[in-house]
């Protein structure tokens, strides 16, 4: 009997061993495998998986995404912060009539543009927005403006404009805002309007700080001065460096009403869940029960991503370093299925 127990000790003994080596060795392997810096971009979610089976259409979309990510890889690979990332960025998409955001944005019931943006750093949680602007070229900028040189967190309207005109950042006739599609009005733009959303873009750069913005055109004919989730801190745009940054996108109300990017970044604090998880739980169940369309794309403090949307398509992309290597992995999607943008 005591040679019995004692080969029983032996053997627990042996297999603890090897469970440290294992566990040694995947700690070595993870460590190995760190993301030294990641950016996430996404072009609005919406019934737009069509587009993915139209080659010629698709092309230009991955092409774009494409795009803003390389924009984004030279600032984070050269050493630049989050800001000027995310910046970036969302210039390229403002400018880029593809999406609703900046150039190309939808109308409102009155056939103008009012447009919104936020930006968020996770390091010290300083966040600028801009709400209802209808001269300030990227409004992008005028939202990082509110946040490094007021000690407010949002402006809307016509203080807005007059604040980023005041600020040296260019301005546009309203009209600037509208395209060829947008101004076919009524029924063709009803219906191209259906692109939805938003513009949005997320970074963990090199220093380990995490940066969100967020940029749009708003809603189709929306009236009355009607704000959206994206220049809501906490709801359209988050980050804390202690948990995640946010980018949504979608039926704003309902991304208000769940406060969505601040509910993810709390989840992944408090109850502990991956950034995947929480991100699935929040966009799956919590707003498809209620009829929230959209998406969202996120990533942690660790460089872990996530991007569900419950809409039939996103436009998105992420690429990420990891330390000790020098290639990029990338990829973007439309639809279900993400691929690797041809260059």
């Amino acid at each position: 009997m005591p040679s019995l127990s004692f080969n029983l000790l032996y053997e627990m003994f042996r297999n603890l061993s090897y469970l440290i080596i294992l566990l040694f060795c995947g700690a070595v392997s993870l460590q190995a495998q760190e993301r030294e810096y990641v950016i996430v971009v996404h072009g609005g979610a919406g019934v737009i998986d069509k587009l993915e089976k139209d080659p010629e259409r698709s092309a230009q979309y991955y092409a774009a995404l494409d795009s803003a990510l390389t924009i984004g890889d030279r600032i984070l690979s050269a050493g630049g912060e989050g800001p000027q990332a995310v910046m970036a960025v969302i210039n390229y998409f403002e400018n880029n009539p593809l999406f609703n955001a900046g150039k190309g944005a939808t109308c409102t019931a009155e056939g103008t543009f009012e447009l919104d943006a936020a930006i968020m750093e996770g390091k010290d949680l300083s966040a600028g927005a801009v709400a209802g602007v209808k001269t300030v070229k990227n409004p992008i900028d005028a939202a990082y403006a509110v946040k490094t040189q007021t000690p407010h967190v949002m402006l809307s309207g016509a203080g807005a404009d007059a604040f980023a005109a005041s600020r040296g950042l260019e301005q546009v006739d309203n009209m600037y805002f509208a395209t060829p599609k947008t101004m076919e009005w009524i029924e063709k733009l009803k219906e191209e309007s259906r692109k939805n959303g938003t513009v949005g873009c997320v970074v963990l750069d090199k220093q380990g700080n995490l940066t969100a913005g967020t940029s749009t055109g708003g809603m189709f004919k929306k009236q009355w001065g009607r704000i959206g989730d994206s220049p809501v801190i906490g709801a359209g745009t988050y980050a804390d460096n202690n948990s995640c940054a946010v980018s949504c996108t979608g039926h704003g109300e309902y991304f208000i009403r769940h406060a969505v990017a601040f509910n993810l970044c709390a989840r992944y604090k408090y109850l502990k869940e991956p950034v995947g998880q929480a991100a699935d739980y929040i966009i799956h169940t919590e707003l498809n029960a209620n009829a929230g369309e959209g998406g969202l794309i996120a990533v942690d403090k660790n460089g872990n991503i996530a991007m569900p949307f419950n809409t039939t398509g996103m436009f998105r992309g992420y690429l990420y370093k990891e330390k000790g290597k020098t290639a990029v992995e990338k990829k973007v999607g439309i639809g279900k299925n993400m691929v690797v943008p041809n260059r």
